[in-house]
């Protein structure tokens, strides 16, 4: 409920407009001196004031002067009987909304505290909104069918209001899916408020998620608003609320359930229209079965689930998100000394193990991008930011003879029987047909071993660092994932 405070020495005019307000479902407070309209204010920030320029204990200029210090978003609308131009225009220059002469027109009163009202909305909006806008540069990068389905589905729920769980592995682009999901529906002009819920200390979230009154608790030296109630209209994205605890779990659920909740330390009820989209890496029907998580806000949540995949099941995406990165850092670099990449350095890319997922790339993107800031990238810079020792395995494998080599040799091994080289016939290259051989004994020796590097690597007589390196760099990881089992580290 929106109050308003009233500051007028007549208690004929206090009870009439008090009237007309409560008639229109506001809260009213009426004071008849100066000094104690302005302590209220300072103790209540109502949402609008009406305030008598003259007044028995002090100059209503005065009191402006003061209100507008304390907080100047809150409209104060002058009146007064007995005042001219030249007061008007000083009060509106000092901080006033607007200026409206006794006697009053009661009607007149109205439309102006409610024009002030919505004035006033429209400003906190705009700085809303200015700040829940930067971040969405980024898009969902790819042509992959995992993502076609993604941003078909994203199109298809943003229509809803429904609340929305998204889940996947850190890095992946869940926040991404979020603003989609905003920008996408028809609340794509109201603000979009996001909050890291494992990020903020358990004695600080309730009220940043549901805001504070003044003297609610130490340092709460006046009314702050919470992010549901910043998001009126938009949409709250929870991050990490798998990190949540079960107290404020259920806060959360009632709040699903009633869209109404109270501030820290405020006894009236705040209503809200705000879209719910948590998010989580973890699995939380496992955490429910640990009693970490309540069932009644999985179900709650879990209206229209969304998975964001790995990025290493979609590695066909990788080309793409990578120039797209180049793309955008080099047109944000003040020394305009883009960076290129060559190729076979996107390539391997491309056959990475990417347990950062879209958000390393991202970074060591940025970190070329700074560090070699006019340089064309190649697959030993990138190599080298990957910790792949691919230098050492290339000249191995361009000096060694095609055959009779050691099994201790870190990078290829023997080929002795004819019916296996007569696979390797129709390779007209030497090192692709090494290649080629090197892949497939590492795939036998892997699903021997229950593709466990550890073991792999000491039956075969590598170190387990050069064994994962060529799992990289012969793709072999992804050839792996397509048959549908799982390298263990």
């Amino acid at each position: 409920m929106k109050s308003i405070l009233i500051i007028d020495d007549e208690e004929s005019i206090r009870k009439s407009l008090e009237g007309i307000f409560i008639d229109e479902g506001y809260g009213v407070i009426s004071e008849e001196f100066g000094e104690e309209g302005l302590k209220t204010f300072s103790e209540k920030l109502p949402n609008a004031v009406l305030l008598d320029i003259w007044l028995p204990d002090s100059d209503g200029t005065t009191i402006l002067n003061s209100m507008v210090k304390i907080n100047k978003n809150i409209p104060v609308i002058m009146i007064s009987g007995h005042s001219d131009i030249d007061t008007a225009i000083k009060t509106i220059k000092i901080g006033a909304y607007d200026f409206i002469e006794k006697p009053l027109s009661l009607e007149r009163v109205l439309i102006t505290v409610e024009n002030a009202l919505k004035f006033n909305e429209l400003n906190e909006k705009k700085i809303v909104l200015a700040e829940s806008i930067p971040g969405y540069e980024d898009e969902l990068i790819g042509n992959s069918d995992k993502i076609k389905e993604l941003k078909n589905k994203i199109l298809k729920a943003a229509v809803s209001d429904a609340p929305i769980l998204i889940t996947g592995e850190n890095g992946t682009g869940k926040e991404l899916v979020a603003k989609s999901l905003h920008f996408n529906s028809s609340r794509l002009e109201e603000p979009f408020i996001a909050i890291n819920c494992a990020a903020v200390p358990e004695d600080l979230i309730e009220s940043e998620l549901f805001g504070y009154e003044k003297g609610a608790f130490t340092g709460a030296l006046s009314r702050k608003k919470g992010k549901f109630e910043i998001a009126d209209g938009g949409t709250l994205f929870l991050d990490e609320i798998g990190d949540m605890s079960l107290r404020m779990q259920s806060k959360i659920l009632r709040v699903l359930q009633d869209n109404k909740f109270q501030r820290v330390g405020g006894e009236s009820t705040v209503e809200v229209n705000t879209r719910i989209i948590a998010a989580t890496n973890k699995n939380l029907e496992d955490e429910i079965k640990k009693g970490n998580f309540r069932s009644d806000l999985f179900f709650r949540l879990n209206v229209i689930p969304f998975f964001v995949t790995p990025l290493r099941e979609r590695k066909e995406d990788i080309p793409m998100l990578v120039n797209y990165f180049i793309d955008k850092f080099n047109r944000s670099n003040k020394q305009k000394l883009y960076i290129t990449i060559e190729d076979d350095a996107v390539e391997l890319f491309k056959n990475y193990s990417w347990k950062g997922n879209v958000r390393e790339l991202k970074n060591i993107i940025e970190r070329f991008a700074i560090m070699y800031c006019g340089s064309r990238i190649t697959k030993y810079d990138v190599a080298k930011e990957l910790k792949i020792d691919m230098e050492y395995c290339e000249n191995k494998l361009n000096n060694a003879a095609d055959s009779n080599i050691d099994d201790s040799d870190n990078c290829i091994y023997n080929i002795h029987d004819n019916n296996a080289i007569s696979k390797y016939i129709g390779i007209n290259s030497l090192r692709k047909a090494k290649e080629t051989f090197e892949k497939d004994y590492i795939i036998s020796k892997l699903k021997e071993n229950s593709f466990n590097i550890s073991n792999t690597a000491k039956k075969i007589g590598m170190s387990r660092r050069n064994l994962h390196n060529r799992i990289i760099l012969l793709n072999i990881d992804n050839h792996i994932h397509n048959i549908g089992s799982e390298i263990k580290e």
